[in-house]
């Protein structure tokens, strides 16, 4: 059923910018994800100051790695269990505050690898449980049919501060040094966290509170009734599919980013440039479903997405220059949009109030092992078949996956997106 004119009215940013909790709550989150991508930057730069002098560099970013990412894998799905039971803003407010007052703490504190590895995995750890709780916050303060525009908001600006926060991080960094030697870099990223904390304590939702909301906490079990849910809700399943599809994809890109850099005879370094301009299309494609998504109503977009990727990624094969590379980039990150902000709001709308924080829990936990595991498996494939074939057989496979997605679901996602 087509929207009413009545409906139609509501969505698009423009209803969102009047929305003074979403407002708050995307302001925050942008600068809450600057923070982290600035944080990431900061670890490494303070590494050679933490390292015994006799040296182990590679070890010590390989151990400072695993500090990093090793929370990801271990608590992604926890962090959805505590969201169910605690109250979301509480959540993303002290997760903030949390992490801002650790790194403030990192200046006074002995010059240790030990002590860089534990603040490193605990802001980490920490990172874990903001994640599920801003996903499960966004249709408490939107509308249903305004959820298309915020989730295209939301992901544009994910895909805008990995870009600009790898971009400006290390010229912030070294700035704010300048004015205060030994504790200017800390500072910066602690009062961004702290400052991510204060414009998110004015909101005000209306959360739902099961009735087991004081009773003894089974990691174990609450983990398999969610898992239980999305086997028995094959919708939400299959979007989640989809989604974990899309960042292996953008995981597998940095090691083909890579090898498409050497074939264009590029400096090594050059290939954020294409996972940049992959990005810069994920922005594009979710400001065109954020400002005329009530127009491309009924219409497959995640199949159109994952025929754009698949297109591209084939494309790839038969590309000698780099703008044109770019310009590739561009259109599969266009795709990838397609198929993220659909799908995401898909999840948002079918999903209980009672089982939101489970489900983009352990949507937040696949999603970290697809953009780590892809990572070491492409290295291996291209390693051992060349690029052309690895590109050739991801186009296969993002096609198919595509096909039977939407060949699955088509039915019901047709009344949905």
């Amino acid at each position: 059923m087509l929207p009413t004119k009545s409906t139609t009215i509501n969505h698009g940013f423009a209803a969102l910018v009047k929305n003074r909790g979403f407002m708050l709550l995307w302001i925050g989150q942008l600068i809450s994800q600057l923070a982290d991508k600035v944080f990431f930057v900061l670890m490494i730069a303070l590494l050679k100051l933490y390292l015994p002098v006799n040296g182990g560099g590679e070890d010590g970013r390989f151990y400072l790695y695993m500090a990093f990412t090793v929370p990801a894998m271990l608590f992604g799905s926890a962090g959805g269990i505590i969201v169910d039971r605690v109250p979301k803003k509480l959540i993303m407010v002290a997760s903030d505050a949390v992490r801002g007052v650790l790194m403030l703490l990192i200046p006074f504190l002995p010059r240790e690898f030990a002590i860089l590895l534990f603040f490193t995995f605990s802001i980490s750890t920490v990172t874990q449980f903001f994640a599920p709780a801003e996903q499960a916050a966004i249709p408490l303060l939107v509308k249903k049919e305004g959820l298309m525009a915020a989730n295209a908001l939301f992901s544009s600006t994910m895909m805008a501060a990995l870009i600009i926060g790898n971009a400006v991080a290390t010229p912030m960094l070294n700035w704010f040094e300048s004015f205060n030697k030994g504790f200017g870099k800390e500072l910066v990223v602690g009062c961004l966290y702290l400052l991510s904390a204060l414009i998110m304590m004015p909101i005000h939702f209306r959360e739902h509170r099961p009735n087991q909301e004081t009773a003894p906490i089974n990691p174990w079990a609450e983990f398999m009734l969610g898992l239980r849910y999305l086997k028995q809700n094959r919708l939400v399943w299959n979007a989640m599919l989809q989604i974990v599809t899309l960042y292996c994809v953008f995981a597998a890109l940095i090691e083909l980013a890579i090898g498409m850099a050497a074939r264009l005879h590029l400096a090594p370094e050059e290939f954020s440039s294409f996972v940049a301009a992959a990005g810069v299309g994920m922005v594009i494609g979710a400001a065109i479903l954020g400002h005329f998504g009530h127009r491309l109503h009924h219409k497959p977009l995640p199949l159109i997405g994952f025929i754009i990727m698949a297109f591209s990624l084939g494309l790839f094969i038969f590309i000698d220059n780099q703008p044109l590379a770019l310009g590739l980039c561009i259109f599969l990150g266009v795709g990838a949009a397609f198929v993220n902000v659909p799908m995401q709001t898909l999840i948002q709308q079918q999903t209980p109030p009672e089982m939101h924080g489970k489900v983009f829990g352990f949507q937040n936990h696949a999603i970290n092992i697809a953009l780590t595991a892809p990572l070491l498996i492409t290295t291996k494939l291209v390693n051992a078949f060349g690029l052309s074939v690895v590109l050739l057989g991801m186009s296969v496979v993002v096609g198919a996956i595509g096909i039977w997605s939407w060949q699955n679901t088509r039915k019901v996602l047709q009344d949905v997106i």
